[in-house]
């Protein structure tokens, strides 16, 4: 079979992460041929044996189909990033890790560009918008929605029934009480219990979370 090529656009520490995450997918079905990291800084020639392939430009001007997966944790340099990108040869796959389980997927969707870490559990009736990422160890309860460019750093836990909008970023060890809502653009601190809903554009912390700050 032939080997899909795949480039990681970030790559920093997640990017690194994201890297091993491919490779544990080959281990266990040989899918992928990385060949390499973008990102808007300029790098060493090497990254974790990788090669730094340039910036936007240089994507843009990638002259055959590549899948290209964006490591970047925060929501909204994720959106500035995409805009960036134009070129009609580049996908964005769904990376899951191997150890995920995930319930029947005729009832869980998860759209183009999401990553989904070692660890997660993602049970029923549920929906994960574009580009999310679920890092190390997180739970998803069901008829949960997870709308566009959400990060979620390790250890979350999302109880069921919860709806969190386009490019909410929540920090790692946070807990999410069953039937709420999370407003666009929020910040939830790590180890934060959200036990109400949280309007857009707010920074919210603490036992219960609650705003400290509008963005």
């Amino acid at each position: 079979m032939k080997l899909k090529k795949i480039a990681i656009f970030g790559k920093g520490g997640f990017g690194r992460e994201v890297q091993m995450l491919i490779e544990q997918i080959n281990e266990c079905k040989m899918t992928w041929e990385f060949i390499g990291f973008f990102d808007d800084a300029k790098a060493e020639e090497k990254i974790n044996g990788a090669p730094y392939l340039g910036g936007p430009n240089e994507l843009n001007s990638y002259n055959e189909e590549l899948n290209v997966v964006l490591a970047i944790g925060i929501p909204e340099t994720k959106r500035l990033i995409l805009q960036k990108i134009v070129n009609q040869n580049i996908k964005f796959p769904v990376l899951i890790h191997p150890s995920v389980i995930i319930g029947n997927r005729q009832f869980v969707s998860i759209d183009e560009g999401s990553i989904i870490c070692a660890g997660n559990i993602i049970t029923v009736n549920i929906e994960i918008g574009k580009h999310v990422i679920l890092n190390l160890a997180c739970t998803v309860g069901h008829d949960t929605q997870i709308h566009d460019y959400c990060s979620f750093m390790p250890h979350v836990s999302i109880s069921g029934e919860v709806v969190i909008k386009d490019g909410v970023y929540v920090g790692t060890g946070a807990s999410i009480i069953n039937q709420l809502e999370i407003g666009e653009n929020t910040t939830v601190g790590a180890g934060s219990v959200v036990a109400k809903s949280l309007p857009a554009n707010c920074v919210a912390v603490g036992v219960p979370a609650k705003p400290i700050k509008f963005k």
